[in-house]
């Protein structure tokens, strides 16, 4: 834990008085990242006075899980970010243990962030041990908070709802329909199974339960986190992060999932009919995404690149976890697809272009070798039973994606030295689909790619011991065109 000397300073002057102190060996070039310390999931995602606000799980005194603050970043272009003073904290008796994950709304000038607040309780039989409540608070220039003295302003309606004993009820989200405000919020059955309650509310501050948005059926979770109400392409959907999914073959073998269910909100009852539930990413690294609209009217996402009780060797260089790079939402072909959000196009500096080519045996080109980038081409597997693409940093750190052209099956497998593990996850594309775009940023730890503009998208953290990286793309039995080819250097996200 912390020290007494840590403690007297404030988490910005212990970020000021440490972070020269932090090994950058695999901290990002072009992701959101705490200075120092601990970050997890994204909060309060949202757009005000002109520019994006990016909030984040956050404990600054270690670089692991500790009392939840929240850590700031702003933007006027969804690209390049500034740091913010640390924005919450927890100092009230009813966060006294966390001020945990949350969102952000703008309403008559004002900035809101609506956040649940967590109490340990020394557990004892058929009491709860822990309370969380969502609580309120508004800024006027969209960096320093004031709590309202309405705090707690949506309390568990246990005459109502069903509730286990642990008291699971978290993550609150915001969004506006027919000139009211509604919230969704992660609960838990007296069956401990997931489910989403939503309240209502005219000023943000007085809140009424509605029903139960939705629950879990069947291999669907003992506790669904950080719920987002997403509306997209004129459809809507529940985005959410269940716990506790069991794996089923290929499917769900990460601790947590998350994933989207399409469907329709039924205002007068409450109650939001859907279709199945979908991963929102089929790599190792992805949980606890909140969507926001841009001022354009597109939905836009972001994610913690990490995953729960995972190696985190970044703990020892002083810092710990990621954001995903923002991605769209979009309805295509009865479906969600995430592809990365417009904007990050203007990263790209120098463009290392290769002429349209057949590849017939393994191929790296020397321009390609860098530690971070994007890589965007074009693939026909016409003649060719697959495509094989290794990002590699020596003989034991490796990422490979291999797409098997008649099954549609991608294998994502990841092998590291920092973590001493070799791993596989697994996705698909339709059958016998010829035609495969890739884009991928890479950065010094991590690896996102997108599968045909976000069709399929498969993130994860990556350690290599060197920063000499090499990029080997290898066509499966046969032969394979690649269109299109480039890789583009990008600049840094902060100034």
């Amino acid at each position: 834990m912390t020290t007494t000397k840590q403690e007297q300073l404030t988490p910005d002057e212990f970020i000021a008085a440490n972070e020269a102190k932090v090994n950058k060996r695999w901290y990002p070039c072009f992701h959101i990242a705490p200075r120092v310390g601990w970050c997890n999931d994204p909060n309060g995602f949202a757009y005000f006075d002109g520019q994006y606000h990016l909030f984040y799980q956050h404990y600054t005194y270690e670089p692991k899980w500790g009392p939840m603050h929240w850590g700031h970043a702003t933007s006027k272009d969804l690209v390049h970010w500034e740091r913010q003073p640390v924005a919450l904290f927890p100092d009230h008796p009813y966060d006294a243990d966390g001020c945990f994950s949350g969102c952000g709304i703008e309403k008559d000038g004002k900035f809101y962030l609506l956040y649940t607040g967590h109490v340990d309780l020394l557990k004892k039989p058929g009491q709860p041990d822990r309370i969380e409540t969502q609580n309120l608070a508004v800024s006027t220039d969209g960096v320093h908070f004031t709590k309202s003295d309405k705090n707690p302003v949506i309390k568990l309606p246990v005459e109502q709802v069903s509730t286990g004993e642990d008291h699971h009820f978290r993550d609150p989200k915001i969004w506006q329909h027919g000139g009211r405000y509604y919230a969704v919020v992660g609960a838990q059955t007296a069956e401990e199974t997931g489910q989403v309650l939503v309240f209502t509310s005219e000023n943000l501050e007085d809140w009424q339960f509605k029903h139960v948005m939705a629950k879990a059926e069947g291999n669907q979770g003992f506790m669904w986190e950080c719920p987002n109400f997403a509306e997209f392409d004129g459809h809507e959907a529940l985005i959410f992060s269940p716990q506790g999914v069991k794996p089923e073959g290929k499917l769900y073998r990460n601790l947590h999932q998350s994933g989207s269910m399409l469907g329709k909100m039924d205002y007068e009852s409450g109650i939001f009919y859907h279709d199945d539930f979908k991963l929102l990413d089929y790599g190792f690294d992805f949980y606890a995404p909140q969507v926001t609209q841009a001022p354009d009217g597109r939905c836009l996402m972001v994610g913690w690149l990490n995953m729960w009780e995972s190696a985190m060797p970044e703990q020892a260089d002083g810092w710990c976890g990621q954001m995903t790079v923002p991605r769209e939402l979009h309805y295509r072909e009865d479906k969600v697809v995430t592809p990365p959000a417009k904007e990050l196009t203007a990263l790209r500096e120098e463009a290392f272009a290769k002429p349209d080519m057949f590849l017939t045996e393994e191929t790296s080109f020397a321009e390609w070798s860098q530690e971070t980038g994007e890589l965007t081409a074009d693939f026909d597997l016409t003649e060719a039973k697959g495509l094989a693409l290794h990002f590699a940093a020596g003989f034991d750190d490796e990422v490979s994606v291999r797409i098997e052209k008649e099954s549609g099956e991608i294998v994502l497998t990841r092998k590291s030295a920092a973590t001493g593990r070799a791993e596989e996850r697994f996705a698909k594309l339709p059958a016998g689909q010829e035609k495969i775009s890739v884009r991928v940023y890479e950065d010094r730890s991590s690896l996102e790619i997108f599968f045909n503009d976000g069709e399929v998208v498969m993130s994860t953290r990556f350690y290599p011991k060197t920063a000499e990286r090499v990029i080997v793309l290898e066509p499966q039995e046969g032969s394979v065109r690649m269109k299109n080819g480039v890789f583009y250097k990008l600049s840094s996200i902060f100034a």
